[in-house]
């Protein structure tokens, strides 16, 4: 049985508790990518109610790579004193706090840049099929050097470390993604798709320092879930600290399931991912975790390291608390109003049910 209250090391540091805050897009940043004092509030109120590691939500590491046009950024060092005051925020209560660094790759928003993938490719954007443009080997190289500059900024900022976004569509996924078609060095075999990934991990840990976390959020199930596990091997042997599990373009239907069980589909590529990974690289899992009553049964039964809390936060901070001490707490009412900040309505349910609504001034 795991304490979900025990102190946990990742890389090199000591983390207060197992509760982790998933990286959820929730405001608008402006065309400047700025962080707000809305951002600033809004990890700090999580920090205060016990959350041990805070991921603030996708960073993105170029202007025009960018998965909507507002998106958060730190491409610059203009952006550098905003993400300070998260990281000053964050650590006044205890946790250790990264921003999740991002490049949009195959979901960039066409607003901003065009779309990017290691092979030429048509891809539907959602509203309509785009060709997405095959890198050079050059833009590749651009590409690895602004994820290291990002995390050089990022540790200018007094962040912990990054945690690089490695599945959803965007930029690290694609490369390690049936997508990918690439008959050179960047494609082909595992190592050969996990190469990119690699190269971005080895980079910031030569230039940041060995007490710099590097966390990957990783597709749990592309090519497959055993390639996925090989792929995530290869990230460690780079570097990675810390593996948080989700999934990517394809591949989760293919994956069996046992619907008994407490926690859906990709919670269950965390739990898969853990038992390979058990005593070597800690493992977070994600998605659907609302309750108190199934983030126990993962602690109770040692099935995950930590894990990764999106809409039970969003809807109460007050959910860590809820799990560490037994106290009272809104429940998320699953009714996805929270679901992708500037795209989506910024009010959730459960938060207007408690009258406490953090994002009420984005109503429009």
């Amino acid at each position: 049985m795991t304490n979900p209250g025990s102190p946990i090391k990742i890389g090199k540091k000591i983390v207060k508790n197992r509760i982790t805050m998933a990286p959820t897009v929730k405001f608008y940043a402006g065309d400047d990518g700025l962080v707000t004092e809305d951002y600033v509030k809004h990890y700090e109120e999580r920090a205060a109610h016990e959350c041990g590691f805070i991921c603030v939500e996708a960073t993105c590491v170029a202007k025009e790579a960018r998965l909507f046009p507002t998106q958060l950024g730190i491409w610059n060092d203009e952006q550098i004193e905003g993400h300070r005051k998260i990281a000053e925020a964050c650590h006044k209560y205890g946790a250790i706090v990264v921003p999740q660094i991002h490049y949009g790759g195959l979901g960039t928003h066409p607003a901003c840049g065009p779309l990017t993938s290691p092979t030429k490719t048509m891809w539907n954007n959602g509203k309509t099929e785009v060709e997405a443009i095959e890198l050079t080997k050059e833009d590749i190289l651009r590409i690895e050097g602004e994820f290291v500059a990002a995390a050089v900024r990022a540790k200018k900022a007094g962040y912990d470390g990054v945690q690089l976004h490695a599945c959803h569509s965007y930029l690290i996924n694609d490369f390690a993604s049936a997508v990918n078609k690439r008959t050179d060095e960047y494609g082909g075999s595992l190592e050969n798709m996990a190469r990119f990934g690699c190269e971005i991990i080895s980079g910031i840990r030569k230039t940041c320092g060995e007490d710099f976390i590097i966390s990957a959020r990783v597709s749990g199930c592309e090519p497959d879930v055993e390639g996925a596990i090989q792929i995530a091997e290869y990230y460690v042997a780079a570097g990675c600290d810390y593996l948080q599990v989700s999934c990517g373009i394809y591949g989760l239907e293919e994956v069996p399931h046992d619907e008994s069980l407490p926690y859906n589909k990709i919670a269950s590529l965390g739990v898969i991912f853990h038992e390979h990974f058990k005593g070597r690289v800690p493992v977070s899992c994600v998605n659907g975790l609302r309750t108190v009553e199934v983030v126990n049964y993962l602690f109770e039964n040692d099935l995950i390291d930590t894990v990764d809390l999106a809409c039970g936060l969003l809807a109460d901070p007050a959910f860590s608390e809820a799990i560490l001490h037994g106290t009272p707490y809104q429940k998320c009412l699953n009714c996805k109003d929270c679901g992708f900040g500037p795209m989506h309505s910024h009010v959730c349910g459960a938060m207007l049910k408690r009258g406490a609504c953090e994002f009420a001034s984005y109503r429009k």
